[in-house]
């Protein structure tokens, strides 16, 4: 038996073409619209292993992880992502930090890149709140100390935002090792330090010496960066909101969120509210090209870190200022905020 032969002319097949182009960006539109950003609350209490899918189709259950990725000034930024829920969740982090072809996409989206050496692979065991993280042998590929500190720092972070997770250790390929190829340290248990420590210009020993956590805007205005500063203080919001209006070092890269002018008038804190009161020349903020957004997002996210504290409220010369965005901020950047207000960060053609 002959099958018919059928014969379309070119501007039959173009349209063909047109056509299915046009429902697929379509179906994308609607899909894409159908995923919800909802704010990152708590990690998940059970921690088993799984691999990770980052892309969801509608209807499906979603949940948040924080992933932690170097910028160009080598500084570690969080970044919260929707992931479908499922087992496995820190493990699953833990490889999104992984330089390859899809991650190194989704970080340079951002603005950013993965802080583990390509082909990393991961085993992880977690037991009475210590985690044991067994790194396969790439890990030894860092290109620098520099790499080594901040992927060490990253797998300490990421994995104790989980509640089940206290401290982390480290094994390369089942083997307890002093240290990775160029010097940095893996011999003993961590837990978190300074996240972007500043240096300081004289070494110090102080016994009341304390590390106050803030975030400051990068100079192109993506994302939040978090600084941790030695101060001679208590480790509180009084004295974090103090260090904010200071702003980050000259050479930092970073960018100072308030105007220079302004000044702290006070700083109180009643039932998981903190009460900033500045002088008038913080209403100058409204003057930035976001509309102080950025740096309204920096002072809040400064503060919600200490616990207990729920909302920030502002004043200026002791009335209510309307701060110019409502939504309330995680102490991570949301990659699909970052995404959609910067789209060309990354173009494809």
């Amino acid at each position: 038996m002959k099958w018919p032969k059928i014969k379309l002319k070119r501007a039959d097949m173009e349209r063909v073409l047109i056509a299915c182009s046009a429902a697929l960006v379509l179906l994308l539109s609607v899909r894409s619209r159908n995923v919800e950003t909802e704010p990152y609350e708590e990690p998940l209490d059970e921690i088993p292993q799984a691999e990770v899918s980052v892309s969801a189709g509608a209807g499906e259950d979603m949940q948040q992880t924080v992933v932690y990725y170097e910028d160009g000034d080598g500084y570690l930024v969080p970044v919260q992502r929707d992931v479908t829920r499922q087992d496995g969740i820190a493990k699953a982090t833990l490889e999104m930090m992984v330089s390859s072809a899809k991650n190194d996409m989704d970080a340079a989206r951002l603005g950013l890149v993965p802080v583990v050496p390509e082909g990393t692979t991961f085993d992880l065991d977690i037991s009475q709140g210590h985690a044991r993280v067994d790194m396969s042998a790439a890990v030894l590929d860092a290109a620098d100390k520099e790499q080594e500190e901040n992927l060490r720092t990253a797998i300490v972070w990421a994995l104790t935002e989980f509640d089940t997770v206290k401290d982390v250790s480290f094994l390369v390929d089942g083997q307890k090792r002093d240290a990775l190829t160029h010097g940095t340290n893996i011999s003993g248990s961590y837990t978190r330090v300074g996240l972007n420590q500043e240096e300081e210009a004289v070494e110090t020993f102080a016994a009341d010496a304390q590390s106050v956590q803030m975030y400051f805007p990068a100079q192109d205005g993506r994302l939040l960066v978090p600084v941790s500063r030695t101060v001679y203080a208590s480790d509180d919001v009084a004295t974090a909101v103090f260090e904010f209006l200071r702003g980050p070092k000259e050479d930092s890269g970073l960018s100072t969120p308030l105007p220079e002018d302004v000044q702290l008038l006070g700083v109180s804190v009643a039932d998981g509210v903190v009460t900033i009161n500045f002088s008038e020349d913080f209403t100058k903020i409204a003057e930035q090209s976001d509309g102080g957004v950025q740096a309204m997002r920096a002072l809040m996210m400064t503060c919600t870190r200490y616990p207990g504290i729920k909302k920030v409220k502002i004043l200026v010369e002791g009335k209510p200022y309307d701060m110019p965005q409502t939504d309330v901020p995680t102490f991570a950047n949301v990659a699909a905020d970052v995404e959609n207000s910067f789209p060309e960060v990354l173009q494809i053609e």
